[in-house]
């Protein structure tokens, strides 16, 4: 059956998140680096699997995906050089993302009436975070934040951009926006205020949009 893989990766996925979650409760270190990159190879894995690589988008959105993955292992080391590298690899992850929503040929007016409450969110995320951030952390903070918030403005212009049918697949739009979830969740624990609980929400938020976003990218998502 063509799917499954996809089943198989999406599986390896959810085990390996359930198994993040334990290590991330008690504190292994070990478990951390045995499960998170497991858990990431595994969403690249279902978006290759689903077929992702056959065609312009979905190849568009696999590169994000493994900007994700790299992401991912670089955020795993305590050292600020690491963070700053993770950073940068998620900025080009959500500008690999947000190019593959723009190849889809976004409603403009859809991408629009998104932006607008994404610029006050951010404002005012921005308001309560920045102030928090060492300073030369500031503008590569700032501009993730601009390009985040691009990016689910860009993932509701896809939508938008309804089949000739008429039909919507609301998956893009809620992957996104999970995705941003998560990210306000690593901003908290690692400008704010560090803890289990940050992780205990955002994690599952982030794996289960990039899973999102590899449906989308093998077309079994809109």
């Amino acid at each position: 059956m063509y799917y499954d893989g996809v089943t198989v990766a999406a599986v390896v996925l959810a085990v390996a998140l359930a198994a993040l979650l334990v290590a991330e409760w008690r504190k292994s270190r070990a478990g951390v680096w045995i499960c998170k990159p497991i858990a990431s190879v595994a969403f690249c894995a279902m978006a290759f699997a689903g077929g992702a690589a056959e065609n312009r988008v979905g190849q568009t959105m696999l590169a994000a995906l493994v900007l994700s993955l790299a992401g991912d292992v670089l955020l795993i080391p305590k050292s600020k050089a690491a963070f700053l590298a993770g950073l940068f690899a998620f900025l080009g992850g959500h500008l690999a993302f947000a190019a593959a929503f723009a190849q889809r040929h976004p409603n403009l007016r859809w991408t629009a009436i998104a932006a607008a409450p994404l610029l006050v969110a951010g404002l005012l995320v921005g308001r309560w975070l920045l102030p928090q951030v060492e300073k030369k952390m500031r503008a590569p903070v700032a501009a993730y934040m601009l390009v985040v918030s691009s990016m689910v403005a860009l993932a509701a212009g896809a939508v938008g951009a309804a089949t000739p049918q008429g039909l919507r697949d609301w998956g893009t739009l809620i992957a996104a926006a999970a995705f941003y979830l998560s990210d306000v969740s690593v901003a908290i624990d690692r400008f704010v205020r560090p803890g289990f609980g940050n992780r205990a929400w955002g994690l599952p938020l982030y794996y289960g949009a990039q899973a999102g976003f590899a449906l989308v990218a093998a077309g079994v998502l809109g």
